[in-house]
């Protein structure tokens, strides 16, 4: 018996879907993943066991090669036969249900990481996105949700309630670490950093979404008020050379942009303040992280981030673009370490049911409605 999961690129599978892959084959499932992009991520996947494809999706719902990624797909589900097609990411998702509305057997179950169309949305996307989803509703048997207004939104699409699930996010490993002031000195001082530094992290992709653009333009009063705080900005994307370039024309000083990095962990250990200022998220786990580390963070009030901090219980929500609350967010945390910590304690209280042990039950409790389970683990 076989399970395909399928999204636009193998970074999101190898990111947020492995320990649900790994769930599947120990009760006896074949997976199958597809997607496009990096060769060495698809040769983790391989390496796991899971047999990959690649297809040619697009992220941009008008590509003409998700022409030819739709027509991939209906091969694929031609020759192959699925008792589980479980989709992510919106296009390729789309393209996968309706490659998948004539088969006869298996199901189609959707994990929506943050619908495309949600309040304050551009009216395009409404137009694209929620037409789109409102089209695939029939071809899709289950709908998994992260958030409460992608929960109210899907009730739009005419799901029925027992067909919408409910989840904590992709889940999140909840370290049991103690640091000590050799590590601490030992990590800033890899960074560069120094040891006095009060550090914010910005753990995101570097584009227009994730909004760096709002903290650099505020970051000289922030800095000119605590000369101590340092900004890494860590991830990659197309705005990385935009931004470099801005913050050294604004001559914006402890700014550094480390690029990708394998070791966020170790940075959060020396972490103050870890933020994320999104346009549109679904459950980001960079906050989630952020909660099992005890870290306090500053937020946008945005879906997706205000379901996981509380205004000044386990960080700050700002308005969008509200430049004079964002400065005084930053300042009030950098300057008040009772705070931050009072905070962070309160963000571990908060991430517990999002740990990624107690998301695999309810995922399991997802799949079993779908999969045999019981004839596959008798067997």
């Amino acid at each position: 018996m076989k399970v395909l999961f399928v999204a636009s690129v193998f970074y999101h599978l190898t990111t947020f879907h492995v320990p649900y892959m790994r769930l599947l084959q120990s009760k006896g499932y074949e997976v199958w993943a597809a997607a496009d992009g990096n060769s060495e991520l698809k040769a983790l996947l391989e390496e796991k066991g899971v047999r990959c494809i690649n297809v040619a999706f697009s992220r941009s719902p008008l590509s003409a090669s998700n022409f030819k990624a739709y027509q991939q797909m209906k091969q694929l589900l031609r020759e192959q036969e699925f008792e589980l097609v479980h989709v992510h990411t919106p296009v390729a998702a789309f393209l996968t249900r309706l490659a998948f509305s004539g088969q006869k057997k298996g199901k189609i179950l959707y994990t929506a990481h943050g619908f495309h169309f949600y309040e304050g949305a551009p009216k395009k996307n409404w137009y694209i996105f929620y037409n789109a989803e409102k089209m695939a509703r029939k071809w899709t048997d289950g709908l998994i949700v992260m958030n409460s207004e992608d929960h109210r939104n899907a009730m739009k699409l005419g799901f029925r309630k027992d067909e919408v699930f409910y989840v904590h996010g992709v889940g999140v490993d909840i370290p049991n670490y103690s640091k000590s002031d050799s590590e601490i000195e030992r990590i800033k001082k890899e960074l560069d950093i120094k040891p006095d530094s009060l550090i914010i992290s910005f753990v995101a992709e570097l584009n227009d979404n994730k909004n760096h653009q709002f903290l650099l333009r505020n970051w000289k009063v922030i800095v000119e008020e605590c000369p101590r705080a340092v900004l890494l900005l860590i991830g990659t994307g197309d705005k990385e050379a935009e931004w470099r370039q801005y913050i050294e024309d604004n001559k914006l000083l402890n700014v550094k942009v480390l690029g990708y990095r394998n070791d966020v962990p170790e940075i959060l250990k020396v972490t103050d303040i870890v933020t994320l200022l999104s346009k549109r998220e679904g459950l980001p786990k960079s906050i989630m992280e952020a909660m099992a580390y005890k870290i306090p963070c500053i937020v946008t009030d945005t879906r997706g981030l205000r379901d996981l901090i509380n205004d000044g219980e386990n960080g700050f929500v700002v308005p969008h673009e509200d430049d004079v609350r964002i400065q005084q967010a930053f300042i009030d945390m950098l300057q008040d370490v009772k705070l931050r910590q009072s905070m962070g304690e309160r963000g571990y209280e908060l991430v517990q049911p999002y740990a990624i042990d107690r998301v695999l039950k309810e995922y399991e409790l997802i799949y079993r409605k779908y999969l045999n389970f019981n004839s596959i683990e008798k067997e």
